[in-house]
C-alpha cells in the first residue's frame, strides 16, 4: 500500500538526527531511580543529583538493531487476538475519561465500575471495535481497589482484548492477580497474558515520571505486553511548530523505546503519540484539531522509518456533544491517519477533550471504525473483476439491478450504515425526523437490554470475589 508521506528519505534521516542530538546533548529528566540505574549500566552519562540522562546516539542506534514489526494484543478469547502488523486499522476505545453521559437522563456525571461493564458488553458487541481500552474511572471504587473496580467489570464483560493503566505497582500487582485468578493459574496467565497495559512515562518535554516509568520496568522485566504514548502539546510542552514538536516527541520515543529493549532486547513495543497543537487564544487543549491528524501522520512516517507499528489517540473531539464538529474532527483526523499508514486507532467514545463517554458517541465511531476499515481494502486488483463480461452481457443503455453478478457482489462491495440514513425526505419525517444520536442510542440500547452471554459464569465469578473482598459487583445493569 502506497502511503500519504509528508518526508522523502533524506528529511526522515535529519529528523532521526536531530531527535539523536537532543538525546545525547540534552537529555531527560530521569525521575525513577531504577530507570536511572538501567542508563547508567547500559552506557550512558548520569547525573543521580539533577536526575539527568544523556543517552550517546551511538546507544540508542545499537538498541534500535532490537526493534521488532509486531505487537500483539491478546484476548480472553484468542479468536479477538490481534496483530497490528496485520490487522489495521485496529480500533480501540477512548480511555480513563472520569465522567459519563448518563443514558437516561442525558446528564453528564461521574462514571462508575456499573457503566464500565455496560461499555464492556457494548464494545464486546460492536464489530469496529478491536480493543476495549477501558473508557471511563469508577467513582464507586473502594479506596484500595481503584484499579480493581475498572478491570474487573472490563473482564468480566468483554472477550477482546482490554487496555489499560494503573497509577501504583501495588495496583498493578492486584490487576496481574486478578488474570491469574480468571487464567486458573499464574502459569496458565503467563502462556497468554490477555491484559494489555499502557502508560504515558515521559512528560514533555523529556521527562520521566516514576509510577509510569517503574510499571513500563516491572512488566517489561516480566516479558507482559506494555507500550508508552508520547504527548507533546505545542505551544505548552513543545515548540509551537509541527516539525520542532515532531522531533521532541521522536526524541522522547527513541528514550523510552531504548530504555525498554536496554531491559528486554527485542520487547515489541508500539510508537504510540497524542501529539497536539494547543489553541493558543485560550490555552485550550485541542485533540480534535486537524493538527493531531497530521502529526500523526508525521510520527507514523518515523514508526515506518524505525518498523516499528504506529498509532495512538487520533480521532477525538473537542465536542461536548454529537453534533456536526464532533463528526468531522474524529472522521478527517481517523481518515488523514489511515492514508498515512498509522496502525493503531485510540478513537471510540468519549466527548470533550477526554473527559466523557457517551454511548451513542461509541456506536457512531464503531460506524466510522467499519468505514476505516472498508477504506484500508480500497480496490483490489484482480483481472476477472475488470468485469468486461457483465458489462458487454449488459451493453449500452441497461441496468444491473437485476442480475445475479449484482445479488452476488452487493454484500462485499458496499458496506451498509446503521446510524447513517440514507433514507428520502418524506420517509425520514415519517419516521419521526431522528438524527444520528437518537439513532445511535437505539443501538446501544438493543444490545445492552439483551443478556450477556460472555460474562464470566457464577463459579469463577465466586472465586473471584472470595479472593477480592468488597470487590464491585461488574455487572451489566441498563
Amino acid at each position: 500500500m502506497h502511503y500519504a508521506d509528508f518526508f522523502d528519505k533524506d528529511q526522515i534521516l535529519k529528523i532521526h538526527e536531530a531527535s539523536l542530538e537532543l538525546v545525547e546533548d540534552v537529555g531527560l529528566i530521569v525521575r525513577n531511580v531504577k530507570a536511572r540505574d538501567i542508563f547508567k549500566k547500559n552506557g550512558c552519562l548520569v547525573d543521580n543529583k539533577t536526575c539527568l540522562v544523556k543517552i550517546p546516539k551511538n546507544i540508542v542506534e545499537k538498541y534500535r538493531e532490537y526493534y521488532v514489526p509486531d505487537y500483539i494484543f491478546t484476548a480472553q478469547d484468542p479468536k479477538f487476538d490481534i496483530n497490528l502488523k496485520d490487522d489495521r486499522p485496529v480500533i480501540v476505545t477512548g480511555s480513563s475519561a472520569p465522567n459519563i453521559i448518563d443514558p437516561k437522563t442525558g446528564e453528564e456525571r461521574r462514571s462508575t465500575s456499573t457503566d464500565i461493564a455496560n461499555i464492556a458488553y457494548l464494545i464486546n458487541e460492536l464489530d469496529g471495535f478491536d480493543v476495549f481500552s477501558i473508557s471511563t474511572l469508577a467513582d464507586d471504587a473502594p479506596k484500595d481497589q481503584i484499579s480493581l473496580s475498572r478491570f474487573y467489570p472490563a473482564l468480566k464483560n468483554c472477550k477482546k482484548p482490554v487496555r489499560s493503566n494503573t497509577p501504583t505497582i501495588k495496583d498493578l500487582e492486584q490487576v496481574l492477580e486478578l488474570g491469574y485468578t480468571i487464567a486458573g493459574s499464574k502459569e496458565a496467565y503467563m502462556k497468554r497474558p490477555f491484559i494489555n497495559h499502557h502508560y504515558c512515562p515521559v512528560v514533555s518535554p523529556l521527562t520521566m515520571d516514576v509510577e509510569s516509568t517503574e510499571a513500563v520496568i516491572y512488566l517489561t522485566q516480566m516479558g507482559l505486553p506494555v507500550y508508552g504514548t508520547i504527548v507533546p502539546n505545542a505551544g505548552m510542552t513543545s515548540p509551537m511548530n509541527m516539525l520542532s514538536t515532531l522531533v521532541l516527541g521522536n526524541a522522547e520515543f527513541l528514550a523510552l523505546s531504548t530504555l525498554i529493549q536496554m531491559i528486554r532486547p527485542g520487547a515489541p513495543m508500539i510508537y504510540a503519540v497524542l501529539s497536539t497543537v494547543a489553541d493558543m487564544r485560550t490555552g485550550n487543549y485541542a485533540p480534535g484539531a486537524i493538527e493531531t491528524g497530521i502529526l500523526q501522520r508525521a510520527h507514523t512516517e518515523m514508526a515506518r522509518f524505525y518498523n516499528v507499528p504506529s498509532g495512538g489517540y487520533i480521532g477525538l473531539t473537542n465536542s461536548q456533544v454529537n453534533d456536526a464538529q464532533c463528526g468531522y474532527e474524529t472522521g478527517m483526523n481517523t481518515t488523514a491517519a489511515l492514508l498515512g499508514g498509522s496502525d493503531l486507532f485510540n478513537m471510540g467514545g468519549l466527548l470533550g477533550s477526554l473527559m466523557a463517554f457517551d454511548f451513542s458517541k461509541a456506536v457512531i465511531d464503531n460506524e466510522i471504525a467499519l468505514m476505516l476499515k472498508q477504506m484500508k481494502r480500497g480496490v483490489e486488483f484482480k483481472e476477472k473483476d475488470l468485469g468486461l463480461d457483465i458489462i458487454k452481457e449488459i451493453g449500452p443503455g441497461g441496468t444491473y439491478m437485476d442480475c445475479m453478478h449484482t445479488m452476488k457482489n452487493m454484500r462485499k462491495t458496499a458496506f451498509y450504515p446503521k446510524v447513517a440514513t440514507r433514507d428520502m425526505r418524506g420517509k425520514w419525517i415519517d419516521q419521526g425526523k431522528e438524527d444520528a444520536q437518537v439513532r445511535a442510542f437505539k443501538v446501544a440500547d438493543k444490545i445492552l437490554s439483551k443478556p450477556n452471554k460472555s460474562a464470566f459464569d457464577s463459579e469463577l465469578d465466586s472465586i473471584i470475589h472470595s479472593k477480592f473482598k468488597n470487590l464491585v459487583k461488574g455487572n451489566v445493569i441498563w
